[in-house]
């Protein structure tokens, strides 16, 4: 078998260098430059990705610029010396070399510009990146015709195979006779190398298939399409004319096509890669996609036959790199979310190991598929490869991933949802003062209800009809006045145009995992005795001295979960078929996979020295899954709260407002990549207020930058926010501070929030920092003040007023250490200062 192209007109193939003189150093140039062109890539990428993550663990917005930036930086440091590769050496194997590196550094360029549109939208991107990556193999394609005929001076012998023939003329069959290229289409006429190709890619797709799962179904097409779109540039870039270059001399060696031709193509991909998916998809395919080069190198070598047209064989050879390329991107695109690739779930058996797992998995694949094709394909005595073997391989192979994606894997479509937030609200005003206490707060409870229902209710028909009509499996919602829909941009553009709507907020969904994540657990020793928390704030003298414990009240909690079996937690569950409701994954019964819920509600009402109101009891709503939730499912939650509904129920129909928790402690956030934007739990927490139901809530961990309280429900006027203070009574670094926009003085008050021991799934215990500590404290006083005074049940403006006027004076941090920069004034850092359980229950006595 001839390794190298057959050379038109009798004419010897050029060598790339001239026999005998060749100089070392451009090949010594070539090998730093390519060296360089892969530290940088990989440094860029895993940088960019990190900063996005630094930013998003501290609440901060991304950096739309970020990535053009870096994008323009890869073109510079990579695109320089591959450009003095290109035009310097009077090696043409090492000019095209450059030219190749050139050229892929300014794809990557281009379609690292996309990452501008933000991960919620990843429908548009992907759309975006399908065009984008179609215009720029288009631009490659004439740029190359340029470069040919007006700067190297190729002549047609060093353009490989094709050079010598219209691309018009027929290629063989099977059995040698001409086939017209019309009759070229689909799988069932690919050739044997272009069904190597395939057979290559679907094993690559095997651990996606396994591990992953596919997004919506317009999300999956536009994936589909952004991959085939990869695969045309990646076919424009790696061509005949620069395979040739690796492919000649007398004899031919197929040791350097393979070795020196793929490792230049592997560089090339990795570019490529680093430009496919946005922040974070494209990690995993800088592993699985650069070794590609190898395989793409034997599969060049079997098209390069001494009885080959030389346009079928060019034909096979960009047919194969197509689809070879194309497949192998596709997993990263299409079976994760980029979202979800984030540091928020690294710890856990969660989204970022599953996607190492399968890359990992995808890079000995690779390794292993090259290796083979180089020892199969790339031989002078190896001959055509068998068309019937071939095919036989690719059909098993998209068997086996059938097979895998509908066993082992995860089958299906888990697209996003859309949340319509529609422009009639509920008229909360002239409410019944009623009696005092726990009678008065249920009628204006039922009231508020009663108020909601019906404004969703009529304001809703027309719109549930159209929905209904198109099968998008709308879910109302009364709370706030809301639809969550299926849906992607075309339906979202055509709800936001709808006269009652409002906006139109994405609905994040979490694919779903290969495996349980595994329930998260604690090593702290079981307390002995009153933490140093309950200690700091005085809960223990409110015990001891006053003799209220929270009997009587209801702490609600809408978090990751409650672990109901929990030795501290076992007794306080109010119990019955309204006090639990888990709106992720239909548990019937209290159960908490993160452990953050259950560490929460230990300090709210825990027993044996971690609780504040140990007597007070609790119900609960898991409005987290895996640490990410959406405005849908924390509206679930609140819901709940207002009015529990028995397992199964209708919120709008079954709802108990009577049977409300008093008190509500949430330790969580909607940032906007979970879809929020920062009114769209505004009225809900309107309703809760006016109903008399306190709402309690952290102000986050994205200090000690100033106007970091911007996460809803932590900014609004109607909700108590808390900080976090240490053992010292200072202010944590992580607490977030004000201001908020609207003047209102953020955070209200703090709490313990750095070394709390509490409660934690399977009757543990551990330490944790955050202000998602310091708010069940919190949560637990008011149970002690409204246990101690039941006429104050309900009374929410004047228990918030006996809160701050008894908080005792904590010391402020600051971002710079210099007390100058106090975001605007020291209540701005401190609030009211840290919570007095003691104080606050005295002064609700009198």
């Amino acid at each position: 078998m001839q390794v190298g192209p057959p050379s038109p007109a009798g004419q010897t193939p050029p060598h790339p260098l001239p026999p005998g003189r060749a100089s070392p150093w451009p090949v010594v140039a070539a090998v730093f430059a390519g060296g360089w062109t892969v530290a940088v890539t990989v440094a860029t990428q895993t940088g960019g990705w990190l900063t996005d993550q630094v930013l998003l663990g501290f609440g901060r917005d991304r950096v739309g610029w970020l990535w053009p930036v870096l994008g323009l930086a890869t073109v510079l440091l990579v695109g320089t010396p591959a450009l003095l590769l290109a035009v310097l050496p009077r090696s043409s194997t090492v000019r095209a070399t450059g030219r190749l590196w050139l050229l892929g550094a300014l794809a990557l360029g281009v379609l690292t510009l996309l990452r501008v549109v933000p991960p919620v939208h990843h429908e548009a991107y992907l759309a975006a990146l399908a065009g984008v990556a179609s215009l720029t193999a288009l631009a490659v394609r004439r740029s190359a015709r340029w470069w040919a005929g007006s700067v190297v001076g190729a002549t047609p012998a060093a353009q490989g195979p094709g050079s010598a023939a219209s691309s018009g003329d027929a290629a063989p069959q099977a059995d040698g006779s001409p086939e017209p290229v019309g009759r070229q289409r689909g799988l069932r006429r690919l050739g044997p190398v272009p069904l190597l190709a395939v057979a290559a890619g679907v094993a690559l797709l095997l651990p996606w298939a396994w591990l992953g799962a596919l997004g919506g179904l317009l999300e999956t097409a536009l994936a589909l399409l952004a991959a085939a779109a990869l695969g045309v540039l990646a076919a424009t870039l790696l061509d005949a004319t620069f395979w040739s270059g690796f492919a000649v001399g007398r004899p031919p060696r197929p040791a350097r096509l393979v070795l020196v031709g793929g490792l230049v193509a592997g560089v090339a991909l990795l570019l490529l890669a680093a430009g496919t998916g946005q922040s974070g998809a494209q990690l995993p395919a800088l592993l699985t996609v650069p070794p590609m080069g190898f395989v793409l190198a034997a599969l060049w070598a079997a098209t390069w036959c001494p009885t080959a047209d030389p346009t079928a064989a060019t034909r096979a050879g960009r047919t194969a790199t197509g689809w070879l390329v194309g497949l192998a991107v596709l997993g990263p695109l299409a079976f994760t979310d980029p979202e979800e690739i984030t540091l928020l779930l690294v710890g856990t058996r969660d989204v970022p190991f599953w996607v190492a797992t399968a890359a990992g998995a995808g890079l000995a694949v690779a390794v292993l598929v090259a290796i083979g094709y180089a020892v199969l394909l790339a031989r002078p005595t190896a001959g055509t490869p068998s068309r019937r073997v071939a095919a036989v391989a690719a059909v098993v192979l998209l068997v086996a991933f059938g097979v895998v994606d509908l066993g082992p894997g995860q089958p299906g479509f888990y697209g996003e949802r859309l949340l319509v937030v529609l422009r009639a609200q509920a008229d909360l005003t002239g409410l019944p003062a009623g009696a005092p206490g726990r009678a008065g707060r249920d009628a204006r409870a039922a009231e508020v209800y009663r108020r909601l229902v019906t404004t969703a209710e009529q304001s809703q028909t027309d719109l549930l009809r159209g929905l209904n009509r198109l099968r998008l499996d709308p879910v109302s919602y009364y709370l706030v006045n809301a639809v969550e829909v299926d849906g992607g941009p075309a339906i979202r553009a055509w709800l936001a145009r709808r006269p009652e709507v409002a906006r139109v907020l994405v609905s994040q969904r979490l694919r779903p995992l290969p495996a349980p994540a595994g329930q998260t657990r604690g090593t702290a020793p079981p307390p002995s005795g009153p933490e140093w928390n309950i200690r700091q704030i005085g809960a223990d003298r409110v015990w001891s001295q006053l003799g209220v414990t929270g009997t009587g009240i209801v702490v609600g909690s809408s978090d990751s979960g409650v672990d109901g079996a929990h030795p501290a937690l076992r007794a306080g569950f109010r119990g019955g078929d309204d006090s639990w409701y888990d709106p992720w994954d239909g548990s019937r019964n209290p159960t908490d996979k993160g452990g953050h819920g259950t560490h929460t509600v230990g300090s709210a009402v825990g027993r044996d020295g971690i609780g504040v109101a140990p007597d007070a009891q609790w119900v609960g709503c898991v409005n987290l899954d895996r640490n990410l939730g959406n405005p849908a499912h924390y509206l679930d939650c609140l819901q709940f709260m207002l009015a529990p509904f028995p397992a199964g129920g209708d919120p709008f129909t079954d709802g108990r407002p009577e049977r409300a928790p008093q008190v509500l402690t949430n330790s969580w956030g909607c940032p906007a990549i979970e879809g929020c934007d920062r009114g769209v739990l505004r009225p809900a927490t309107a309703a809760l207020d006016a109903a008399g139901i306190f709402v309690v809530a952290a102000a986050g961990n994205t200090g000690p930058w100033c106007a970091s309280i911007d996460d809803p429900p932590a900014p609004y006027a109607d909700v108590l926010t808390v900080g976090a203070v240490d053992a010292q009574r200072r202010v944590a670094e992580f607490s977030s501070r004000g201001p908020v926009p609207g003047g209102t003085g953020k955070p209200d008050v703090l709490a313990p929030g750095v070394g709390v021991v509490s409660a934690m799934p399977g009757g543990t215990y551990a330490a944790l920092d955050g202000t998602s500590m310091a708010t069940p404290q919190v949560a637990g006083v008011v149970a002690l003040m409204w246990s101690a005074n039941p006429a104050l049940v309900g009374d929410v403006k004047r228990t918030r007023q006996i809160l701050r006027d008894t908080a005792t004076a904590a010391t402020p941090t600051y971002r710079s250490g210099n007390p100058t920069d106090a975001c605007g004034g020291p209540s701005n850092v401190t609030g009211a200062g840290q919570v007095d359980a003691f104080a606050a229950v005295r002064a609700a006595q009198r």
